[in-house]
């Protein structure tokens, strides 16, 4: 976190989403590399706005000096949380991963209580906003699939993460289904939440709880020749990035170096010939947004050249704007008004478009764009499943 590479540039503010739609913010350059050199003499933090940040990574893939503006201020969020209070959203939100378990064990009584006025109500009195659908829980999660599938010289060990979990396990299971179709061996162990939420509502505690957790069995696997395999960006962007970081845990560099974007190793299988695809027609158009954790992860956008093999698809790429729900952020009542509009700005690109589907990542990107533009929303894996018609394993190594 070299702040000190910071000069007068502004490139990261004229990135920044919520520097955009909230004038309360001052941006990443400010509360960022320009407040730190105020930090280091050990006060108590003063500076509340520094929770406004929705931790988007935007400022730090814009940043032409390496200043990573985002992880100050994530620092900084950290610090503030330690030393004030934190709203009671914040708190179940850190804690997401146990509301999940909660919420999948009494999915029909939770899915219905959730769309009940009183019960949003509720919620909006103790800060968790309500101005979109909640996602449903399913009672049969990822938790509950088969441990192991398939056979093959590949083997991964599929980090599925909270949303598919608890909230679209179907799309968990396809993911499945499409790895093992391509002579894949794919291994579920019992995970838990990669630690994100609880990090951006300030609990280091909680965070770095969850990674030693998943790190001993994620290194565990790779000791024995699996690669780790991830579909959520965002569950991705912390195993590659705040494992061996800010979470700094045991063999975090060791995971982050075999971690893989699900699109990201089905090209790294064709390019090695070990897999031959075949894909149908596929005759639609679809908005492709691109989230933020994927941009800041680094490795390009791996679906693109699997769509790219698609006939009768086509795509539209929107890379340029924040969904704004960010998770937990935009779940919290006081971060509704900045989150909606961003939302209405990245939908209305859409909307634009006249797609019959939005594509998106991020399970994240995919609910608040569904909400605020009307259209539906796909995984790139739903297309890419619904267009492969065979996989033939072209070659089978022996080790």
């Amino acid at each position: 976190m070299n702040f000190e590479h910071c000069i007068r540039c502004t490139i990261c503010v004229e990135n920044c989403p919520v520097f955009k739609v909230n004038p309360e913010f001052p941006g990443p350059k400010q509360s960022g590399p320009d407040a730190q050199r105020f930090r280091l003499d050990g006060e108590k933090s003063v500076d509340e706005w520094i929770r406004l940040c929705c931790q988007c990574k935007r400022c730090e893939v814009a940043c032409p000096y390496d200043v990573n503006p985002a992880e100050i201020i994530l620092a900084a969020q950290l610090k503030y949380g330690k030393e004030h209070y934190r709203a009671l959203s914040a708190r179940l939100f850190a804690n997401n991963y146990y509301l999940g378990r909660l919420g999948s064990m009494f999915a029909p009584l939770v899915n219905k209580m959730a769309s009940v006025d009183i019960i949003k109500n509720i919620m909006n009195v103790f800060g968790i906003s309500t101005y979109m659908p909640f996602p449903k829980f399913h009672v049969l999660s990822m938790n509950k699939a088969w441990r192991k599938s398939g056979k093959g010289q590949k083997k991964v060990v599929f980090f599925y993460g909270c949303f598919l979990n608890f909230n679209r396990p179907d799309i968990g299971k396809q993911i499945r289904e499409l790895l093992v179709s391509m002579g894949i061996e794919v291994v579920m162990p019992h995970q838990v939440c990669c630690g994100l939420p609880a990090l951006g509502n300030g609990d280091m505690e909680t965070a770095r709880h969850f990674a030693l957790k998943n790190a001993g069995i994620l290194a565990e696997y790779i000791d024995k020749g699996y690669d780790v395999i991830y579909a959520c960006t965002s569950c991705g962007l912390t195993l590659v990035h705040d494992y061996p970081g800010i979470l700094n845990v045991p063999n975090g560099k060791k995971i982050a170096e075999n971690c893989y974007n699900v699109h990201e190793y089905i090209v790294k299988l064709i390019d090695e010939g070990y897999v031959d695809l075949l894909f149908n027609p596929v005759e639609t158009s679809v908005a492709y947004h691109i989230p933020c954790h994927l941009r800041a992860i680094g490795i390009g956008y791996p679906a693109l050249k699997l769509f790219d093999r698609i006939p009768g698809l086509e795509y539209h790429v929107l890379d340029e704007n924040c969904c704004g729900l960010a998770g937990s952020y935009g779940f919290k009542k006081k971060n509704q008004e900045t989150s909606v509009m961003l939302g209405k700005i990245a939908s209305a690109a859409i909307q634009a478009l006249e797609v019959d589907a939005v594509v998106a990542d991020c399970g994240a990107c995919r609910m608040q764009l569904e909400a605020l533009s009307g259209i539906p929303a796909l995984d790139p894996s739903q297309i890419i499943h619904e267009s492969l018609q065979s996989a033939k394993v072209k070659t089978a190594k022996k080790s």
